[in-house]
């Protein structure tokens, strides 16, 4: 089982969000995609700016899921 990670980036003040981001790697469990996704929030924010962040009030929403990976055949 592998895991994957998608970001939402939304604005409260305009209320909405961009379109999903699903990050290109994937995670061995549930921790690590957790932490990861935590620590993608923060860059992006710092990305983002203090500035745009408080003026838009942009937040950022992540999930984790299961996705099997495909099987190859030989």
């Amino acid at each position: 089982m592998k895991m994957i990670l998608t970001l939402l980036i939304c604005s409260s003040v305009g209320n909405t969000c961009l379109p999903p981001y699903q990050i290109k790697e994937s995670y061995k469990d549930t921790f690590d995609c957790m932490t990861s996704g935590y620590q993608k929030s923060i860059d992006k924010l710092s990305e983002i700016g203090r500035e745009e962040v408080n003026t838009h009030g942009i937040y950022i929403r992540f999930d984790c899921r299961e996705y099997d990976e495909p099987k190859v055949s030989t």
